[in-house]
């Protein structure tokens, strides 16, 4: 009997119900009864704690367009995974104790940056793990896409779409916050795709004066209104010379709720057009996949059903040049996949006149 194990763990996102029913369906053809699957609760809070259930194959049925995840999910710091309790045992020894009073041969997990760093942790522990990636960041080392991202983007392209009318209607300045959390993979993608004239992302701090200067070119030649889209973790050029320590205790003093509304504070007095923000927030990472995922996840549900099936532990499936890989999750864990300055989608709207601030 094989005994699989699968938990989501960190932000859900489109495409965790389908990428988890790519796996069990795959598991279940290749496995056929001599097969056992238990969905684990919460993520890794479920595993710490003993809370999962044994699942049947009805159970995946009509998974593929439904959002979020049926089997819910947690953020757990990796950095108290090592942390003991008042008993002297650490989370990762609690996790060890279930997967194996759970008689598993494997745990999946899918998950991002935190997750598959707990998930190489608990494989150098000796359990077996295999990684799947998910994040609407696209911020995963090893991958050239994680599932979510296009689902996101649509989402918040959408979002950019329909400003424009309003904003062209009322001669307005809108600025459109894009979630990304340390990186502007969604900003820069969300950007291009919805037209947006400044774009400014974390990877390229930026200059408040250089922001004004666009748009008063703009202004200039009868362009009446304009699109900032900027992401959530975005910084100016004096923040970025900041060490980490200054860097908190500045952005602890910050008096807006979000950067999007700093930066509407910063260009009132120097543009004489209303300037609007626009926070679409979690709407980015709800609702069903898109086309796009749902046939990604599937793929990258069955390679992982595939090394399952070959006893091949230790990885996270990747999309590499339109090809799913094994990645080692070692390869992985820690490493963050950021927007760089002459990458080509970064080049390709600096060519289109899209200003990024700096």
């Amino acid at each position: 009997m094989k005994r699989i194990g699968i938990l989501t763990s960190g932000g859900d996102c489109q495409g965790l119900n389908s990428a988890i029913r790519g796996v069990a369906k795959a598991l279940y053809e290749h496995f056929g009864a001599d097969l056992e699957i238990y969905g684990i609760k919460n993520g890794y809070h479920g595993l710490i704690n003993g809370v999962y259930r044994k699942m049947e194959p009805i159970d995946f049925s009509g998974l593929l367009i439904r959002g979020g995840t049926i089997l819910g999910t947690s953020r757990q710091p990796f950095k108290t995974m090592q942390d003991k309790d008042k008993d002297g045992v650490t989370k990762v020894e609690k996790m060890k104790k279930n997967y194996k009073k759970m008689k598993l041969d494997c745990l999946v997990v899918l998950g991002g940056n935190g997750t598959h760093k707990t998930a190489n942790l608990l494989s150098e522990e000796g359990l077996n793990v295999i990684g799947l990636p998910k994040t609407i960041d696209n911020d995963l080392w090893g991958t050239d896409m994680t599932f979510g991202f296009y689902s996101a983007l649509n989402v918040a392209t959408d979002v950019i779409d329909r400003i424009h009318t309003t904003a062209t209607s009322h001669s307005r300045v809108f600025i459109v916050e894009i979630m990304g959390h340390k990186v502007g993979w969604l900003t820069l993608y969300a950007g291009i795709a919805g037209g947006a004239d400044v774009i400014l992302l974390p990877e390229i701090p930026y200059d408040i004066d250089s922001v004004n200067r666009e748009l008063a070119k703009r202004a200039s030649i009868g362009k009446s209104f304009s699109i900032i889209a900027v992401a959530e973790g975005a910084i100016s050029k004096e923040e970025a010379a900041m060490s980490k320590k200054e860097f908190k205790k500045h952005r602890a003093k910050m008096k807006q709720p979000s950067i999007a509304y700093r930066v509407a504070d910063e260009l009132r007095d120097k543009h004489p057009n209303e300037i609007r923000v626009c926070v679409p927030g979690h709407f980015q990472r709800g609702g069903s996949p898109c086309p796009y995922d749902r046939v990604l996840t599937t793929r990258i549900g069955t390679s992982a059903a595939q090394l399952i099936a070959k006893k091949k532990y230790g990885y996270m499936i990747a999309l590499k040049d339109n090809e799913i890989v094994p990645v080692p999750l070692k390869d992985v864990a820690g490493k963050l996949k950021v927007v760089t300055p002459d990458c080509n989608e970064v080049v390709t709207a600096r060519q289109m006149g899209i200003c990024f601030g700096d």
